[in-house]
């Protein structure tokens, strides 16, 4: 191919055997070795730097070739210059632009809409000033009344809208505007095209700047919003699709601007609510959710509520072509295919207080019309609460009631709206929970596997009513009844139910907690011949309640005959994976739990899982660098969820670790996972440093200093908000370090000091749980080394008081006094200015266990009242207000 001239020319034998490629790739009876040897043909081809320019010619201009042809050079181009399109000559770059805008208005489709997308990957990598001529060849075309330019145009802008909107709201030298309010005028005089096409591309357009709201589209709202009232009843259903989507977003971004039309707009969204087209239905629902989240006066909504929840509820029956209907026939005993799993993602180990777990009550993750109406009707009953009740019980009732199998969708939705109001509506249910409760039993036997599943999650909404009747008889009787309907449905044949019954269940387990206990040994066979029977991916559901069950009962848990049940199944299972199968990940998970429950219990099963956890990670690190001879790809989640269930073990067992550790090079493995570009291999590290700190500090002492510099590291970064977890962890464990290894700690001590101080002075803008550990570190820094940390006292007693009277009782915070006393004795005068701080700090203290301590505050206290003579000292109380001061009296002060 000849080297690219001033005014480019393709070689006619090039242009051959490109088109010959081309037609090759998109045969149908290639073979997959045929495929991967034309596709490196084109790779070899790709190195000549004229290649793209014939790409675009064969798109262009091969007038003779198949729309195929041109369409496979168009989307071979795309791909192509996402990678070397900034890389290329200007001449190159210049022909490929001038060969694509007189394709907009292409007679076939496909081509102007394979150009559109080019134009578009295009700017988004040179911008519209990379390109002048752009912007007046789309407005030649959208003002020429052909439709296929104004197509070709509008295809080309819808994308550019939809993938970098922010390109057409920014200034463009030797224009007057932005580009976006030239184009908008146009836009909306497209609203009223005859063609559907250019209705649809020009909304779709205009809503894509809803978020952005550039000052064109501010100050043009009222002819958008007029726009939108005469698009409302368009007769095509994805304009109209894209209305509603319009006013969703308006109610999210912008509310005000609905506010004069409201009533017109909710009487609109109640009408398309019910539209036939299931797409329009689905997005008007979702402006009930967003109207609700909007803040916007309840009230406006409450006058519609007697004609909005019935469509609600008709809407949440199953659709005829729902595919869950479809799956629940499926037989429970037939292997899942890979593409049924869904991937699962472990989250980190965290130590602190807000790292609070999603609930993730849906079942299945289609999104839907029935789903979105549940959802919808769930958000209403927590705003309006009971005030709902005399419109939707009446319906439930009655959907209830028919009993023929014709009507079990309707029964079903109407068994799914009880679960859906459970929240919010529980003080107006409460009367009636015990009758609720006892017509939903029977239901978890239905005939029909998709009550049965309903059932399940409708009873698990309400666990915490029926757990709390336990005390009583006939609460008693009906909390055994929902437990072994439950654990019946565990092992129910049909893999929805299985499912469904699973996670209820451990909904239940955690309500529950050590009620469970009488009734381990019929939990423990039932979850154990599920895990005989089910297949992969509710195998991953039992394990989870499993571990659900261990953390709900601890020690209860540890008893011969229960582990007889619970252990050589996992153990068969854990000796059958292989180290690089995915689905060992939930079976770690599910022994990390085990392991902090049982504690010590665990120690005659700590061995081997020890080890294979020390071998997973060693064979990771060395994937990293070289899986070809580490025999697996690298995955960080494998180390992760290996390093989480060690620090499980070292929760368990304690000081009983201590022998495995000592036989393993498990410190340097740990400094290399502290160090990994990956931030949730570094928070599962610092986690377990933490917690074998804690029980073994011996064995880290070899690797001490670089452990502690790396921990110090985390603090010190000018990305703290984006890996604050890490940062979390990391201060914890150089606490629970200070704590084992005392003196030894002093070289890092003002390193440290200086990172926790700027947190502790923005604690507003971190999270709690870090202000949390950013103080007790700091206290446990200056117990061990008061003389280090108290000469910066003053820096930052206020801040760090501040924080310390936020946290809850426990052993870390009498860590953290103990090392406000020594601070204070070392440099009395370094606390004088924010004693009253210091005072309201101690006073947040409920009761303090420690006598020793309590004697040491004491201490402080009074040195103080003797420092401060002449009325000093009252003049400090008199600040403090009553509650405060009273709980000082305890002080005697």
């Amino acid at each position: 191919m000849a080297a690219s001239s001033a005014s480019w020319q393709p070689k006619e034998d090039g242009f051959r055997e490109i088109c010959g490629l081309l037609e090759q790739q998109i045969s149908h009876n290639a073979s997959s070795a045929d495929k991967s040897q034309i596709w490196q043909q084109l790779q070899h081809y790709s190195q000549f730097p004229d290649f793209n320019n014939y790409l675009s010619f064969i798109l262009a201009r091969a007038e003779g070739k198949s729309v195929e042809i041109r369409q496979a050079a168009g989307l071979l181009l795309k791909n192509n210059l996402r990678t070397a399109y900034k890389s290329m000559t200007p001449v190159n770059q210049q022909y490929i632009k001038s060969e694509l805008l007189p394709c907009l208005g292409a007679a076939d489709r496909h081509i102007r809409s394979t150009v559109g997308t080019i134009i578009s990957v295009v700017v988004q990598l040179g911008g519209i000033l990379g390109w002048p001529e752009l912007l007046q060849a789309l407005v030649n075309c959208l003002d020429s009344n052909d439709v296929n330019h104004m197509e070709g145009a509008m295809d080309a802008l819808s994308k550019i809208c939809e993938d970098i909107p922010q390109v057409l709201d920014s200034d463009v030298p030797g224009l007057s505007e932005r580009p976006i309010g030239i184009i908008l005028p146009r836009l909306y005089k497209f609203f009223q095209s005859p063609h559907a096409s250019l209705r649809k591309l020009s909304l779709g357009s205009v809503n894509q700047y809803i978020m952005l709201m550039p000052a064109a589209l501010f100050v043009s709202m009222d002819q958008y919003l007029q726009g939108l009232f005469v698009l409302a009843h368009d007769p095509a259903s994805e304009v109209r699709k894209l209305v509603c989507a319009a006013f969703v977003q308006l109610i999210e971004v912008r509310p005000s601007f609905l506010e004069p039309h409201l009533r017109n707009i909710i009487e609109y969204m109640l009408q398309v609510n019910k539209d036939t087209d299931d797409e329009v239905a689905l997005e008007s629902c979702e402006f009930w959710s967003a109207y609700c989240d909007a803040q916007l006066p309840p009230e406006n909504l409450r006058e519609f509520l007697p004609r909005l929840i019935p469509v609600l509820l008709s809407n949440m029956v199953y659709a005829d072509d729902d595919e869950s209907i479809v799956d629940a026939e499926e037989d429970g005993s037939l292997p899942d295919r890979d593409q049924d799993l869904k991937p699962r993602f472990h989250s980190s180990r965290f130590h602190g207080s807000d790292n609070a777990e999603d609930d993730d009550d849906d079942i299945v993750n289609v999104w839907n019309l029935r789903k979105c109406s549940a959802a919808a009707l769930d958000i209403i009953s927590n705003v309006f609460g009971d005030d709902i009740l005399p419109t939707l019980m009446p319906i439930v009732q009655a959907k209830l009631s028919a009993t023929d199998d014709e009507s079990w969708k309707e029964r079903e939705a109407a068994v799914l709206a009880l679960g859906a109001i459970a929240e919010g509506c529980i003080h107006g249910l409460y009367p009636h929970l015990s009758e609720i409760v006892t017509f939903l039993i029977p239901l978890l036997d239905d005939k029909f596997p998709l009550i049965r599943s309903i059932s399940c999650w409708t009873l698990s909404r309400f666990s915490k009513f029926i757990v709390q009747g336990i005390g009583h008889q006939k609460g008693y009787e009906q909390f055994d009844k929902v437990l072994t309907g439950l654990l019946r449905r565990i092992l129910d044949p049909n893999k929805r139910v299985q499912e469904a019954a699973c996670s209820a269940f451990a909904t239940l387990e955690e309500e529950a907690a050590e009620e469970l206990a009488p009734h381990l040994e019929i939990i423990l066979q039932h979850l154990m011949c599920a895990f005989g029977k089910y297949q992969r991916r509710n195998l991953r559901i039992v394990y989870d309640a499993i571990g659900t069950l261990a953390d709900a009962v601890g020690r209860e848990l540890n008893q011969h005959n229960y582990l007889d049940i619970l252990m050589p199944p996992l153990i068969a299972k854990w000796q059958q994976l292989s180290s690089s199968d995915k689905d060992i990940f939930p079976l770690l998970e599910c022994f990390t739990s085990i392991a902090q429950a049982l504690g010590t219990g665990f120690s005659q099963f700590a061995e081997p899982v020890f080890q294979r956890c020390i071998n997973i990670i060693q064979t990771q690190q060395l994937a990293k660098v070289d899986p070809v001879s580490a025999g697996v790809p690298y995955d960080k989640e494998f180390i992760v969820c290996s390093l989480d269930l060690l620090s499980g073990l070292a929760e368990g067992l304690g000081s009983g670790i201590e022998s495995l550790v000592s036989h393993s090079n498990l410190s340097d493995l740990l400094l290399q996972c502290c160090t990994d570009d990956a931030s949730d291999v570094r928070q599962s590290a610092f986690a377990l440093l933490g917690d074998l700190a804690r029980v073994c500090p011996v064995h880290l002492h070899p690797r001490l200093s670089e452990i502690l510099d790396v921990a110090a590291k985390q603090l010190n970064t000018p990305k703290l908000k984006e890996t604050v977890s890490v940062a979390n962890n990391a201060c914890w464990a150089i606490g629970e370090l200070a704590v084992k290894v005392r003196q030894e700690i002093a070289p890092i001590v003002l390193t440290v000091i200086s990172c926790l101080v700027p947190i502790l002075q923005h604690a507003e803008e971190l999270n709690k749980s870090l202000i949390e550990n950013s103080a007790i570190t700091l206290g446990r820094l200056g117990w061990v080394c008061p003389e280090l940390v108290s000469p910066h006292m003053e820096h930052f007693m206020q801040s760090w008081c501040g924080a310390l009277s936020m946290i809850r009782d426990d052993i870390e915070k009498e860590d953290a006094f103990r090392g406000l006393c020594a601070m204070v004795k070392a440099n009395p005068s370094g606390a004088l200015g924010s004693l009253v701080f210091m005072c309201k700090a101690i006073a947040s203290w409920h009761e303090i266990r420690s006598e020793d301590l309590h004697n040491e505050i004491c201490q402080v206290l009074h040195g103080y009242k003797q420092m401060l003579r002449n009325g000093a000292w009252d003049q400090c109380m008199s600040a403090l207000e009553p509650p405060v001061k009273e709980k000082l009296s305890k002080y005697q002060v």
